[in-house]
């Protein structure tokens, strides 16, 4: 079997980890020896995004998470941001 090159003959020799988890985007990005993250920059306080990839800025972007704060917000809005009250009944009062 040869060993030269990238095939199938090289795949047995390959078993060092040059990433690991990544603290902040967690994936394995996270380059052990520059200890930097190749994906969202880490530790380095901006996110590492670039305008020549579009999709790649389009799959970390705002409305891919659970937007858990966000999605409340348009109905919140709409209701004037009342808190601690029922809303008022628009039924009509029943007539006997």
């Amino acid at each position: 079997m040869g060993k030269i090159g990238k095939g199938t003959g090289s795949f047995g020799k390959r078993r060092n980890k040059s990433h690991t988890l990544c603290r902040r985007c967690g994936r394995r990005s996270y380059h052990i020896q520059k200890s930097t993250c190749a994906s969202c920059g880490y530790p380095a306080a901006r996110k590492r995004t670039y305008n020549w990839s579009e999709k790649a800025i389009g799959r970390h972007t705002t409305g891919t998470g659970r937007m858990r704060y966000l999605k409340t917000l348009p109905r919140r809005f709409k209701n004037g941001f009342r808190e601690g009250s029922e809303a008022v009944s628009k039924k009509r009062p029943a007539s006997d």
